[in-house]
């Protein structure tokens, strides 16, 4: 199993907000929905988008580009142009930081 990998601290990430951090060479998007930190890649798999920069509207993530919307509690696509689903990664919070299990490239 891979590491987890401190990447933020929990004050980084306030709720309702995104914050895009590179691990092991991936853009990786920190999403505090409902005070919990979800971890997802920053790309849109419609057309490459970068996801971080869209807006977190509850638990949806809205691409800035085309407006497709991913839950960030699952990667799941759910309003087109989208369809398929974003990657995800396990997340731990403990004492304020923020660790995201990636798998080595």
């Amino acid at each position: 199993m891979p590491p987890f990998i401190e990447v933020a601290r929990s004050e980084d990430v306030p709720q309702g907000k995104v914050k895009v951090v590179e691990v092991d060479g991936r853009r990786i998007a920190l999403c505090n929905y409902d005070g919990a930190v979800y971890a997802i890649d920053d790309v849109c798999t419609h057309d490459r988008g970068p996801l971080g920069q869209g807006e977190l509207i509850g638990r949806d993530i809205e691409c800035p580009r085309h407006g497709a919307l991913f839950d960030v509690t699952t990667g799941q696509a759910v309003r087109l142009p989208a369809v398929r689903p974003v990657r995800t990664y396990p997340v731990r919070q403990l004492d304020g930081a923020i660790a995201v299990e990636v798998e080595a490239t």
